[in-house]
C-alpha cells in the first residue's frame, strides 16, 4: 500500500545514483518524487509545500531513516562557488572502508596515493597533474596497468571522490573532504588549512598577502566578509576588494611548472634525513617571495568571523561546472 514514506524512498534512490548534488537539483527530485508517489494514490497524505521549513523537516526524516545504515544527507558547500550541495555520505568512521563497496583492494591503495599526492603538494596548491597521479599506480599491489590506472581515475571522478579541471588537475571533492574527514586529519594533521571565516577544511581559496600571515579564506567566505570589512582579520592589512591579486592562490592556482617532477611521501620519525627529501619540492623556485608559510606551519585554528550567508550569491546553474564531473564542482583557478 502506498503510504508518505514512500516519498523517502524515491528520493533515496535518485539521490544514490548521484551521491553529490546541488540543493536546487535536490529539491526538484524531492518534488519529482511526490509526483511519483501521487500518480499511484492521489489521495495518499503527503506533507509537501515547497517552503524551506518543508524542505528542512523532509531532510531531516531522510536522515532519520538512514540513522540505522550509517549514513547521512549533509548539507555542504563547495569551496570555489559557496554553492550549497548534498552528499549522501557514509558516516563511519572507519579510514576509506567507504570505497570497499566499489573498489578492490589494490584501487583502494591506488587512490590514498593519489590522495597523499594532492595532501602533500608544494605551495599549498592541493592538487596534482595527470601524469603523477598515474605514476602512483607503482606504489600500488598488485600492479595494474596504466590504461586501468585511467579508468579508475576516470572512475574516482565520476563517483564524486575527485575532481578533474580542465587542466587535469586532480584535487579533493567535497564528498572525499565529508566522508574521509577524519582519514585526512589522522593522517595529515600538519598538511591541512582551515578558513579562518568558517573553519572547515580548505583546499581551494586564498592566502593573505602579507608574508607569515595565516589566514586562509574559501573565496564565497572571502566575498562575504569582505563586504562588512576591509581588512584581513588576522594583520589587518587592507583587502582588495574583490578576490583577486594581491591575495594568494590555495589550491590548483598556486601550482607551479615542475611540482610534480617528483613524487612525495609523507615523512615520519622512523625515517632517515635521507629519505626526507622526498618530501621536499626539489624546483630551486621553492623560496617563495609571497607569503605562505612551510608546510609544517599549515594547521590553523583562527578565530571565525561571524557573517550571514546571502545564498542569492550561489545561485544554482547546472552549467556552471568547470570540471570533468557529473557533480558541481569548482572551475580552475586564475586571476580574475
Amino acid at each position: 500500500m502506498v503510504s508518505a514514506d514512500d516519498v523517502q524512498r524515491v528520493f533515496l534512490q535518485a539521490v544514490l545514483s548521484r551521491g553529490v548534488l546541488s540543493e536546487n537539483l535536490a529539491k526538484i527530485l524531492w518534488a519529482r518524487s511526490v509526483q511519483v508517489v501521487k500518480a499511484v494514490d492521489e489521495n495518499v497524505n503527503i506533507q509537501y509545500t515547497g517552503s524551506d521549513a518543508s524542505w528542512d523537516d523532509f531532510v531531516a526524516k531522510v536522515n532519520k531513516s538512514l540513522d540505522a545504515l550509517d549514513l547521512g544527507f549533509r548539507l555542504v558547500q563547495d569551496e570555489w562557488t559557496g554553492k550549497r550541495m548534498y552528499v549522501l555520505a557514509n558516516l563511519k568512521d572507519d579510514e576509506v572502508a567507504q570505497l570497499a563497496t566499489d573498489y578492490t583492494a589494490g584501487e583502494i591503495a591506488f587512490f590514498k596515493a593519489v590522495v597523499e599526492q594532492i595532501m602533500l603538494a608544494p605551495h599549498e596548491a592541493y592538487s596534482v597533474s595527470s601524469l603523477a597521479a598515474l605514476r602512483e599506480v607503482s606504489q600500488v599491489k598488485p600492479t595494474m596497468s596504466k590504461s586501468q590506472a585511467e579508468d579508475v581515475l576516470t572512475s574516482f571522478v565520476a563517483n564524486g571522490w575527485l575532481l578533474k579541471s580542465k587542466r587535469g588537475r586532480y584535487s579533493l571533492s567535497v564528498r572525499t573532504q565529508l566522508e574521509l574527514q577524519p582519514y585526512l586529519k589522522n593522517t595529515y594533521p600538519d598538511d591541512i588549512l582551515e578558513c579562518t571565516i568558517c573553519q572547515e577544511m580548505v583546499t581551494k581559496g586564498f592566502a593573505c598577502h602579507t608574508p607569515n600571515c595565516k589566514v586562509r579564506v574559501h573565496k564565497h567566505c572571502f566575498i562575504q566578509t569582505r563586504k562588512h570589512r576591509s581588512s584581513c582579520p588576522a594583520c589587518n592589512i587592507d583587502w582588495p576588494r574583490n578576490a583577486d591579486k594581491p591575495l594568494l592562490f590555495v589550491g590548483e592556482g598556486a601550482a607551479r611548472e615542475g611540482d610534480d617532477h617528483r613524487r612525495r611521501a609523507k615523512h615520519t620519525p622512523a625515517q632517515s634525513d635521507d629519505d626526507s627529501d622526498e618530501d621536499e619540492d626539489m624546483d630551486a623556485s621553492q623560496e617563495q617571495s609571497q607569503s605562505q608559510p612551510k608546510r609544517s606551519q599549515r594547521t590553523r585554528k583562527g578565530k571565525a568571523v561571524r557573517l550571514e550567508q546571502d545564498d542569492d550569491d550561489v545561485k544554482d546553474e547546472d552549467n556552471e561546472d568547470d570540471d570533468e564531473s557529473p557533480k558541481k564542482s569548482q572551475p580552475s583557478r586564475r586571476w580574475l
